[in-house]
């Protein structure tokens, strides 16, 4: 009973931590200290962890199958590849378009797929998100002699 409301306390107050596991030991008997290290152990190893790139490209594909970004602005956003950016907690960097607009409930979504897909118990996932340059960004586009006349033309017209 007391256990039981001392979880649903946990759960209230840190329900961020959902990828930890709860452990009841007790100082006074020393019960639960063996679960306690293993659980540390399998943490470790999650951890440390270490995912190819084609593997972690095939599960973002699948997860972007399985549950589509949304729309932003009438664009969708196309999530591309995706690779190992650090261990301790493991690190996944996402490159894509337009990641900076991606919403948080999307990025929750990949965050418990990469968790289940990768079995990891006990350890934090990082998501990064990377997003590519425009190239035509800064180039404007030079009119023709025959476009400029044209232009000129019509702006006469144009009331100021």
């Amino acid at each position: 009973d007391q256990r039981d409301w001392y979880r649903n306390q946990l759960d209230r107050r840190l329900p961020f931590l959902g990828f930890a596991e709860r452990y009841f030991i007790s100082a006074l008997h020393g019960s639960g200290v063996g679960d306690l290290y293993e659980a540390v152990k399998t943490a470790h190893r999650a951890a440390s962890i270490k995912v190819s790139t084609p593997e972690l490209t095939r599960l973002l594909e699948q997860a972007v199958h399985d549950h589509q970004p949304p729309l932003v602005r009438g664009r969708r956003i196309k999530l591309r590849y995706a690779h190992q950016g650090g261990q301790y907690p493991p690190v996944i960097v996402i490159h894509g378009n337009q990641t900076s607009r991606l919403p948080h409930t999307y990025k929750r979504y990949l965050n418990n797929f990469f968790r289940s897909a990768l079995r990891l118990v006990g350890t934090p996932i990082r998501l990064e998100f990377k997003t590519g340059d425009n190239p035509y960004k800064d180039k404007r586009n030079k009119l023709t002699p025959r476009q400029q006349r044209q232009r000129k033309r019509m702006l006469k017209h144009v009331k100021k």
